[in-house]
């Protein structure tokens, strides 16, 4: 209810509708009506001029209004009145009035009508709703839509359907992009989408990179819901995630938990370690694989991959940073063309005099635990325990920088590595070789 409009009221020159309302609101939890005041040398005697009026007629209330009417008459006599005081005694008086008020609303309207209201008109469902389930409901409104159910059929070698499986994806663009995982289609002789809707639609495969575990198909509709990438670099531990998927067969399902743990590594299944994967307990089963892992907004932190099935709730996603970099590839060539160095490493901070002593913008490389036999690394000098911060002119500060500059052009191609080992730099140079 919205505080009664308090006029000044005749004869009262130091009204103070404001304090008034303190008094009355902050203590008993009601606005109480404004009167004339009989009291001009005192401030705020609306506040009594209200609660005489108003409980004046209620039989329990007398007790209050005449020791509000001996005190300010005691007030009247001395010469010098301290406001304080009065609001003091004020507030002890208004904390008591909620037990003779039965928790009925008080207006300057309708004071009769609103004393006879017994119950306060039911909040609607959107109010009831805390916080959480308002993030999440605000993040399936938004994702949900784009979210499609894959159908994949495999042939023998007779030529015979030996099988099918499915799984999850989502829609990339309004012109029928879609991504999933690579094991959910690889191999696929037929590949059926179902929208949002319902709508089977055929599904042509774009590009497949089992490295990473993710595809790229197109499927030919109007207005497709797409969804938009977010930096997975910038997810916090803690922060609500939302999977959206068909586990099992249970289309639309919708689990939701936080981001457990960040930086995580999982061998995909060419043996090839999958870098900087989210781990969250929001629950997955199978099917699931392929749809998305969604932040509060309703925006792609990662693409739901892998669980321990041993375990619960442990699951996990490959962030989006490499989803999107990889499907962006994928549409334009259809695969991708890797090299590799022949080394197995990590993230790792770099220490803080140290980068001060080189004047190192970054504070992060990759550190190296392994060097290959006759790999390119090798050849070039490499060994384990250096920090790798430049390679070709570019900063280095995760292996997912490593791996983005293993694509495409800077493959055969000589070039200048640059890393920290005890405590100086090297320069030394390699040749990236292509992946068999």
């Amino acid at each position: 209810m919205k505080n009664p409009r308090m006029s000044r009221p005749p004869g009262c020159a130091k009204f103070r509708p404001s304090l008034c309302r303190q008094v009355c609101v902050e203590h008993c939890g009601y606005a109480l009506r404004s009167a004339p005041c009989d009291h001009p040398k005192i401030d705020c005697n609306v506040a009594y001029a209200g609660i005489s009026t108003v409980f004046s007629a209620e039989g329990g209330c007398r007790q209050i209004t005449a020791k509000i009417e001996r005190f300010l008459e005691r007030r009247e006599s001395r010469s010098r009145v301290r406001f304080g005081d009065l609001l003091t005694e004020l507030q002890f008086c208004a904390a008591r009035i909620l037990s003779f008020m039965q928790y009925e609303w008080i207006s300057d309207e309708e004071t009769a009508a609103a004393a006879s209201r017994k119950h306060v008109p039911a909040a609607t469902d959107d109010v009831l709703l805390d916080a959480y389930s308002s993030a999440v409901v605000g993040a399936v409104e938004t994702a949900a839509p784009a979210v499609v159910h894959v159908h994949a059929e495999f042939q023998g070698q007779q030529g015979k359907v030996v099988g099918a499986g499915s799984g999850s994806g989502f829609v990339l663009s309004p012109d029928g992009f879609i991504l999933t995982n690579s094991h959910v289609v690889h191999g696929a002789r037929r590949i059926v989408v179902q929208t949002a809707e319902g709508r089977p639609l055929k599904a042509e495969l774009i590009g497949d990179d089992p490295d990473s575990d993710l595809a790229v198909l197109r499927i030919d509709a109007p207005a497709l819901r797409s969804v938009r990438f977010v930096d997975s670099g910038k997810v916090r531990v803690g922060q609500i995630a939302v999977a959206i998927g068909n586990p099992l067969g249970y289309e639309n399902t919708v689990t939701a938990g936080i981001v457990s743990a960040l930086g995580r590594t999982f061998p995909s299944r060419t043996g090839r370690l999958i870098d900087n994967v989210i781990q969250t307990d929001a629950a997955l089963n199978p099917g699931n694989s392929g749809g998305p892992l969604v932040n509060s907004r309703g925006e792609v932190i990662g693409v739901n991959t892998a669980i321990i099935a041993a375990a619960q709730g442990i699951c996990f996603a490959i962030g989006s940073k490499t989803a999107e970099f990889v499907a962006s590839w994928l549409i334009k060539e259809g695969r991708i063309r890797r090299g590799h160095l022949g080394i197995a490493g990590q993230d790792s901070a770099i220490y803080e005099p140290l980068a001060r002593r080189h004047k190192l913008a970054q504070r992060t490389g990759v550190r190296v635990h392994e060097v290959l036999a006759n790999s390119p690394a090798a050849e070039g000098g490499v060994r384990s325990g250096d920090m790798i911060i430049w390679f070709d002119h570019e900063t280095v500060s995760s292996v997912h920088d490593l791996h983005r500059l293993m694509i495409g052009e800077g493959i055969e191609r000589r070039a200048r590595l640059t890393v920290l080992r005890n405590g100086d730099l090297e320069h030394l140079w390699v040749t990236p070789r292509e992946r068999s």
